[in-house]
């Protein structure tokens, strides 16, 4: 192995790529200098990394995502609309393309739940995606077949990131087919507004907003942010994101949204137990890469993970591990049909590996925020417009 990878659900011991991190712990409006531009450098690469498993995922029938192709390049920027003749598909081991697949299909079932429970509020749904970094998620709900409509989706990661999504979105056809040009902001400069243009009514329409911030400097009132209202029910995500900050920092960013918003629900998807033999593996190739997950330490197992929004201010309180989600969320059906895609003989691997990865959420309950799954809860939810 020529370099360290990250053991995670899209990085194993020799496979083609490196971890989910996406840019998280980053450098000030991404233009320090030195050993902490490397080390934010290497975070933010990790994000590539993500694309090309969301695509392998998307190749191999895991997962549909008719976006997935235009966030891979073969090469660094300027990015390309494709995997283009004569470029190889992006593939990933079985065992990762598992751990794609069950992450985001979780992640979507707690979304279209969020959806769902807010939907008779009439108030624009907020979404709120910290590190979104080449995130496809916002795309596939603005298009989705439920047609949900007044979504107003924010994206928050370093200025760098965000500069490349802008451009992509302005260039590739696929992209500015779903989305206006930008709506005038107060600093058009740092943020953009797109409006969807398939439900462009300004009463009920879906937008998306691009904040290019380093979250080490998120402001004490995330209202202050264009076009976020404190008012409206909304959905906090973080994908192996905040565990990429100090812990007081992380907490700090966390309860500024339970502080001032009172319909507030919340989904975060960390690894945790650092300290049996994989953990301490998975610690030992990241300090290898240069790159820490402070939380890691603090938040080390699901409780503790509940325990952290407890401490936030959420009501209510829910985790499952990957495992547990591949077991209970996913129907018997759906799982034959992902077993007959590739042969899985890693299967105490799997085990072990999505073992150490844990989707957490909570809610309060303001204005109908409701997130309870149920076994077999595999759908996309039942919005009604």
């Amino acid at each position: 192995m020529s370099a360290p990878s990250i053991p995670n659900l899209l990085s194993l011991r020799g496979s083609r790529g490196g971890s989910r991190g996406r840019g998280r712990g980053g450098s000030h409006r991404g233009s320090s200098s030195g050993p902490s531009a490397s080390h934010d450098t290497t975070i933010q690469g990790t994000d590539t990394d993500a694309a090309v498993s969301r695509l392998s995922a998307v190749e191999l029938g895991y997962l549909i995502d008719p976006f997935a192709s235009y966030f891979v390049a073969p090469s660094p920027p300027p990015f390309y609309s494709g995997p283009g003749p004569g470029l190889p598909t992006p593939r990933r081991l079985p065992i990762i393309n598992r751990g794609t697949y069950t992450r985001t299909t979780a992640i979507d079932i707690l979304i279209h739940h969020f959806l769902s429970s807010t939907f008779s509020t009439g108030k624009p749904r907020q979404i709120v995606s910290l590190g979104a970094g080449t995130d496809t998620r916002c795309f596939r709900l603005f298009t989705s077949s439920q047609k949900h409509q007044n979504i107003h989706y924010h994206e928050i990661d370093f200025p760098v990131i965000i500069s490349k999504k802008n451009t992509l979105i302005r260039t590739v056809p696929a992209l500015n087919g779903i989305l206006s040009p930008p709506m005038p902001l107060p600093n058009p400069a740092t943020n953009q507004s797109y409006v969807s243009k398939q439900h462009a009514n300004p009463k009920t329409g879906n937008t998306l907003t691009l904040h290019p911030l380093d979250l080490r400097f998120f402001p004490s009132s995330p209202s202050s942010l264009p076009g976020l209202s404190q008012e409206c029910p909304t959905l906090l995500l973080s994908e192996c994101c905040l565990c990429y900050l100090p812990p007081s920092t992380a907490s700090d960013i966390i309860t500024s949204f339970t502080s001032c918003f009172p319909s507030l629900g919340l989904v975060i998807y960390e690894p945790i137990l650092p300290g049996d033999a994989f953990g301490r593996m998975m610690i030992s190739n990241l300090a290898a890469r240069g790159v820490t997950m402070p939380t890691l330490a603090v938040y080390q197992t699901q409780e503790d993970q509940e325990r952290r929004l407890l401490e936030a201010g959420f009501r209510e309180v829910r985790s499952r591990t990957v495992d547990q989600i591949w077991e209970e969320w996913v129907g018997e059906g759906e799982r034959e049909r992902v077993d007959g895609l590739e042969r899985l003989d890693e299967v105490e691997e799997w085990k072990l590996l999505a073992g150490h990865y844990v989707i957490v959420w909570g809610w309060n309950e303001g204005e109908g925020v409701r997130l309870e799954v149920g076994r077999g809860d595999d759908d996309e939810g039942d919005e009604t417009e």
